[in-house]
Protein backbone atom coordinates (compact mmCIF):
# COMPACT_ATOMS: atom_id res chain seq x y z
CA UNK A 1 0.00 0.00 0.00
CA UNK A 2 1.11 3.46 -0.99
CA UNK A 3 1.82 5.92 1.99
CA UNK A 4 -0.53 8.63 2.70
CA UNK A 5 0.53 11.98 0.97
CA UNK A 6 -0.04 13.55 4.51
CA UNK A 7 -1.38 12.85 7.69
CA UNK A 8 -2.69 15.91 10.43
CA UNK A 9 -5.45 18.39 9.36
CA UNK A 10 -5.46 19.59 5.83
CA UNK A 11 -7.36 22.35 4.49
CA UNK A 12 -9.23 23.51 1.51
CA UNK A 13 -8.66 26.98 0.67
CA UNK A 14 -11.01 29.94 0.13
CA UNK A 15 -9.89 31.82 -3.04
CA UNK A 16 -9.33 35.19 -1.87
CA UNK A 17 -10.69 37.85 -4.25
CA UNK A 18 -9.53 41.74 -4.54
CA UNK A 19 -12.41 44.27 -5.12
CA UNK A 20 -12.69 44.18 -8.76
CA UNK A 21 -13.95 40.43 -8.38
CA UNK A 22 -10.70 39.11 -9.47
CA UNK A 23 -8.80 36.27 -7.82
CA UNK A 24 -6.51 37.36 -5.54
CA UNK A 25 -3.31 34.55 -5.90
CA UNK A 26 -0.86 36.33 -3.41
CA UNK A 27 -3.60 36.96 -0.93
CA UNK A 28 -4.68 33.53 -1.14
CA UNK A 29 -0.70 32.42 -1.18
CA UNK A 30 -0.32 34.22 2.02
CA UNK A 31 -3.33 32.83 3.68
CA UNK A 32 -2.38 29.40 2.93
CA UNK A 33 0.92 30.42 4.38
CA UNK A 34 -0.35 31.39 7.25
CA UNK A 35 -2.37 28.33 7.90
CA UNK A 36 0.79 25.90 7.65
CA UNK A 37 2.53 28.30 10.22
CA UNK A 38 -0.71 27.43 12.56
CA UNK A 39 -0.18 23.83 12.19
CA UNK A 40 -1.77 22.70 8.96
CA UNK A 41 -0.59 20.04 6.75
CA UNK A 42 -1.57 20.23 3.35
CA UNK A 43 -3.95 22.72 1.42
CA UNK A 44 -6.74 22.01 -1.39
CA UNK A 45 -6.19 25.06 -3.86
CA UNK A 46 -9.69 26.43 -5.87
CA UNK A 47 -11.04 23.18 -4.76
CA UNK A 48 -13.47 24.45 -1.70
CA UNK A 49 -16.52 26.76 -1.91
CA UNK A 50 -17.54 26.65 -5.61
CA UNK A 51 -15.07 29.23 -6.95
CA UNK A 52 -13.49 26.79 -9.31
CA UNK A 53 -16.39 27.07 -11.72
CA UNK A 54 -16.04 30.89 -12.12
CA UNK A 55 -11.74 30.70 -12.71
CA UNK A 56 -9.95 30.75 -16.08
CA UNK A 57 -7.27 27.85 -16.55
CA UNK A 58 -4.50 30.35 -15.93
CA UNK A 59 -5.85 31.88 -12.88
CA UNK A 60 -6.24 28.38 -11.53
CA UNK A 61 -2.53 27.80 -12.63
CA UNK A 62 -1.44 31.14 -10.90
CA UNK A 63 -3.08 30.02 -7.90
CA UNK A 64 -1.22 27.00 -7.70
CA UNK A 65 2.09 28.23 -8.45
CA UNK A 66 1.81 31.11 -5.65
CA UNK A 67 0.24 29.18 -3.29
CA UNK A 68 3.27 26.54 -3.57
CA UNK A 69 5.89 29.58 -3.25
CA UNK A 70 4.10 30.09 0.14
CA UNK A 71 4.22 27.21 1.89
CA UNK A 72 7.47 25.93 0.48
CA UNK A 73 8.61 22.36 -0.79
CA UNK A 74 7.69 20.44 1.97
CA UNK A 75 3.58 21.21 2.52
CA UNK A 76 1.30 19.00 -0.05
CA UNK A 77 -0.44 21.58 -2.36
CA UNK A 78 -3.39 19.56 -3.94
CA UNK A 79 -4.78 20.75 -6.89
CA UNK A 80 -8.77 21.00 -7.50
CA UNK A 81 -11.06 22.41 -10.08
CA UNK A 82 -11.96 21.90 -13.70
CA UNK A 83 -9.14 18.60 -13.43
CA UNK A 84 -10.40 15.90 -15.71
CA UNK A 85 -7.99 14.73 -18.37
CA UNK A 86 -4.41 13.58 -18.03
CA UNK A 87 -3.16 16.82 -19.29
CA UNK A 88 -4.54 18.28 -16.35
CA UNK A 89 -2.98 16.57 -14.24
CA UNK A 90 -0.12 16.87 -15.42
CA UNK A 91 -0.18 20.64 -16.42
CA UNK A 92 -1.02 20.98 -12.18
CA UNK A 93 2.24 18.89 -11.33
CA UNK A 94 4.42 20.83 -13.26
CA UNK A 95 2.90 23.31 -11.60
CA UNK A 96 3.99 22.61 -8.19
CA UNK A 97 1.32 20.12 -7.04
CA UNK A 98 1.41 17.29 -5.29
CA UNK A 99 -1.88 16.12 -6.18
CA UNK A 100 -5.21 16.82 -7.70
CA UNK A 101 -8.43 16.92 -7.12
CA UNK A 102 -10.83 15.32 -9.53
CA UNK A 103 -14.84 15.85 -9.31
CA UNK A 104 -16.97 15.30 -12.88
CA UNK A 105 -15.05 12.75 -14.17
CA UNK A 106 -15.45 10.65 -11.45
CA UNK A 107 -19.46 10.84 -11.68
CA UNK A 108 -19.08 8.60 -14.45
CA UNK A 109 -17.91 5.59 -12.82
CA UNK A 110 -19.52 2.13 -11.48
CA UNK A 111 -19.10 3.29 -7.98
CA UNK A 112 -20.69 7.14 -7.89
CA UNK A 113 -23.81 7.09 -6.65
CA UNK A 114 -25.64 9.29 -9.33
CA UNK A 115 -28.94 9.20 -11.12
CA UNK A 116 -28.21 6.91 -14.47
CA UNK A 117 -30.06 9.99 -16.91
CA UNK A 118 -27.26 12.25 -14.96
CA UNK A 119 -24.61 10.31 -15.55
CA UNK A 120 -26.08 9.63 -19.41
CA UNK A 121 -26.21 13.53 -19.59
CA UNK A 122 -22.82 14.21 -18.85
CA UNK A 123 -21.60 11.07 -20.97
CA UNK A 124 -23.52 13.12 -24.32
CA UNK A 125 -21.90 16.75 -23.52
CA UNK A 126 -19.20 18.58 -24.40
CA UNK A 127 -16.94 21.43 -22.32
CA UNK A 128 -19.20 24.31 -24.13
CA UNK A 129 -22.58 22.76 -22.44
CA UNK A 130 -21.12 23.36 -19.02
CA UNK A 131 -22.76 26.46 -18.38
CA UNK A 132 -22.04 29.01 -15.45
CA UNK A 133 -25.19 29.77 -13.40
CA UNK A 134 -26.47 30.64 -9.93
CA UNK A 135 -29.90 29.53 -10.88
CA UNK A 136 -29.48 26.54 -8.81
CA UNK A 137 -29.94 27.75 -5.49
CA UNK A 138 -33.14 27.20 -3.91
CA UNK A 139 -32.29 25.74 -0.58
CA UNK A 140 -28.54 26.65 -0.26
CA UNK A 141 -28.87 29.23 2.92
CA UNK A 142 -25.99 31.95 1.89
CA UNK A 143 -28.15 32.70 -1.32
CA UNK A 144 -27.50 32.89 -5.04
CA UNK A 145 -23.98 31.44 -6.03
CA UNK A 146 -22.23 30.69 -9.07
CA UNK A 147 -21.83 26.59 -10.06
CA UNK A 148 -21.63 24.99 -13.38
CA UNK A 149 -24.39 23.01 -14.88
CA UNK A 150 -25.44 21.39 -18.07
CA UNK A 151 -27.00 23.56 -20.19
CA UNK A 152 -29.62 21.09 -20.67
CA UNK A 153 -30.73 21.13 -17.24
CA UNK A 154 -31.12 24.24 -16.63
CA UNK A 155 -33.59 24.63 -19.75
CA UNK A 156 -35.27 22.18 -18.72
CA UNK A 157 -36.34 23.58 -15.16
CA UNK A 158 -36.30 26.63 -17.07
CA UNK A 159 -39.67 25.23 -18.77
CA UNK A 160 -40.91 23.19 -16.08
CA UNK A 161 -43.93 24.23 -15.13
CA UNK A 162 -44.61 23.14 -11.29
CA UNK A 163 -42.86 23.82 -8.01
CA UNK A 164 -40.83 20.32 -7.59
CA UNK A 165 -39.44 18.50 -9.68
CA UNK A 166 -39.11 15.57 -7.62
CA UNK A 167 -37.94 13.57 -4.55
CA UNK A 168 -34.71 12.32 -3.32
CA UNK A 169 -33.66 10.76 -0.13
CA UNK A 170 -31.25 11.91 2.59
CA UNK A 171 -30.42 8.51 4.47
CA UNK A 172 -33.25 7.54 5.62
CA UNK A 173 -35.67 10.84 5.09
CA UNK A 174 -37.35 11.68 1.53
CA UNK A 175 -36.80 15.58 0.59
CA UNK A 176 -38.71 16.72 -2.09
CA UNK A 177 -36.68 18.65 -4.72
CA UNK A 178 -37.89 22.24 -5.50
CA UNK A 179 -37.93 23.67 -8.65
CA UNK A 180 -33.75 24.82 -9.28
CA UNK A 181 -32.69 23.35 -5.89
CA UNK A 182 -29.59 22.69 -5.09
CA UNK A 183 -29.85 18.60 -4.54
CA UNK A 184 -28.58 17.16 -7.75
CA UNK A 185 -30.18 13.47 -8.61
CA UNK A 186 -28.66 10.35 -7.47
CA UNK A 187 -29.88 6.48 -7.54
CA UNK A 188 -32.79 6.73 -5.49
CA UNK A 189 -34.21 10.27 -6.75
CA UNK A 190 -37.38 10.30 -8.57
CA UNK A 191 -39.06 12.77 -10.63
CA UNK A 192 -38.82 14.98 -13.66
CA UNK A 193 -34.81 13.88 -13.39
CA UNK A 194 -33.53 16.00 -16.32
CA UNK A 195 -34.99 19.26 -14.77
CA UNK A 196 -32.87 18.83 -11.93
CA UNK A 197 -29.04 20.40 -11.60
CA UNK A 198 -26.68 18.16 -13.23
CA UNK A 199 -23.37 19.41 -11.66
CA UNK A 200 -20.92 19.58 -14.05
CA UNK A 201 -17.31 21.14 -15.03
CA UNK A 202 -15.82 22.05 -18.38
CA UNK A 203 -13.52 18.71 -18.01
CA UNK A 204 -17.08 17.13 -18.68
CA UNK A 205 -16.03 17.34 -22.55
CA UNK A 206 -13.53 14.28 -21.42
CA UNK A 207 -15.97 12.03 -19.35
CA UNK A 208 -17.15 9.70 -22.46
CA UNK A 209 -17.74 6.51 -20.66
CA UNK A 210 -18.63 4.54 -17.51
CA UNK A 211 -15.26 2.89 -16.27
CA UNK A 212 -14.08 1.67 -12.19
CA UNK A 213 -12.88 4.46 -10.54
CA UNK A 214 -9.43 2.79 -10.27
CA UNK A 215 -9.53 2.42 -13.41
CA UNK A 216 -9.93 5.90 -14.24
CA UNK A 217 -7.15 7.16 -11.36
CA UNK A 218 -5.10 4.84 -13.01
CA UNK A 219 -5.10 6.15 -16.62
CA UNK A 220 -4.85 9.39 -15.38
CA UNK A 221 -1.53 8.99 -14.02
CA UNK A 222 -0.32 6.74 -16.47
CA UNK A 223 -0.69 9.27 -19.15
CA UNK A 224 0.25 12.40 -16.48
CA UNK A 225 3.43 10.72 -15.93
CA UNK A 226 4.10 9.89 -19.40
CA UNK A 227 3.38 13.85 -20.55
CA UNK A 228 5.89 14.65 -18.06
CA UNK A 229 8.63 12.56 -19.30
CA UNK A 230 7.99 14.28 -22.51
CA UNK A 231 7.98 17.69 -21.31
CA UNK A 232 11.28 16.80 -19.78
Amino acid sequence: MSEPLFTGVGVALATLFDEAGEADAKATAGHAATLVELGVRAVVVAGSTGEAAALTSEEHITLLTETRKAVGSEVPVVAGGGIATARGVAACLAAGASGVRVGTRLLATEEAGAHPAYVAALLAAGAEDAVLTDAFSVMWPPGPEPHRTLRSALEAAEAFGGEVVGETRMGDRALPVPRFGVPCPNRDTTGEIAAMVHYAGQGVGATDRVLPAAQVVTDLVDEAERLLRRWG
